[in-house]
């Protein structure tokens, strides 16, 4: 089957067969690998995207299920210079990462969380990130980073 979507402010169709999840039809047709796989089951985080705007996990959406959705990845973030969005450039500066693997979904996951909750503090951040995992950092860096972009976000609107 086809599927039409907008990805990353491009037309995308998808020819995919019927059961195939977002994040396989973002990955293996689209080619966009910034979008991990994790759990597959929608426990990690790690396949966070925008939909819509809002953050959801593209491992437990199939493609057939968004026609003509507006699907952001990780590779839609930065502007077509190459600048980084606010919250990349914050992760980047705030160390926000170890081994790199939940980064993707994490910064998805924050860029959502900023637009809905612009002046959430440490609490708060923990709390409405609580469905994407990290193994590596402890948190501590990546709630650093969210506050960063956070302000940076608000400052470039």
């Amino acid at each position: 089957m086809q599927v039409q979507l907008t990805v990353n402010g491009k037309a995308a169709t998808i020819d995919c067969p019927p059961n195939t999840f977002l994040v396989h039809a973002i990955r293996e047709h689209l080619k966009l690998t910034g979008t991990h796989v994790g759990c597959d089951t929608a426990q990690c985080g790690a396949c966070t995207v925008l939909m819509n705007g809002r953050a959801i996990k593209s491992c437990n959406v199939l493609a057939a299920q968004v026609p003509g959705a507006e699907i952001t990845t990780i590779e839609g973030l930065a502007q077509p210079d190459g600048t980084m969005h606010p919250m990349q450039a914050a992760f980047k500066d705030c160390h926000g990462l170890q081994c790199g693997f939940c980064t993707t979904g994490m910064v998805m996951s924050a860029v959502d969380l900023c637009q809905h909750h612009p002046k959430a503090g440490e609490t708060e951040i923990r709390e409405l990130l609580e469905g994407n995992l990290c193994r590596c950092t402890g948190y501590q860096n990546i709630v650093k980073a969210v506050k960063q972009g956070a302000v940076a976000m608000a400052a470039s609107t």
